[in-house]
């Protein structure tokens, strides 16, 4: 399944996503993953503040879901701002 199609997939329903799922969108739009004790920490290379830290376990509350959303949108804000900018230039 396409970024992009797991992308809307997780917006339409937020319940029943796991771990791997969540690593799967995350790594797709070019966030790195660091392992933790009990939880992976996705950070983007270029965009130090969008990070997310979420719980290794097989079902995960919404808020994840939602976090992962809210970070995505933000990435493309940010990317399409820098483009904008270097435009301009």
């Amino acid at each position: 399944m396409s970024a992009e199609k797991l992308r809307k997939r997780m917006s339409a329903s937020k319940s029943g996503w796991g771990s791997k799922d969540l690593d799967r969108i995350y790594l797709s739009y070019g966030f790195t993953k660091r392992e933790g004790g009990n939880h992976t920490v996705y950070s983007h290379p270029a965009y130090r503040q969008l990070r997310a830290t979420v719980a290794r376990h097989r079902s995960l509350p919404k808020g994840y879901i939602t976090t992962a959303l809210r970070l995505i949108n933000e990435l493309e804000c940010l990317q399409k701002a820098d483009k904008k900018h270097r435009q301009d230039r």
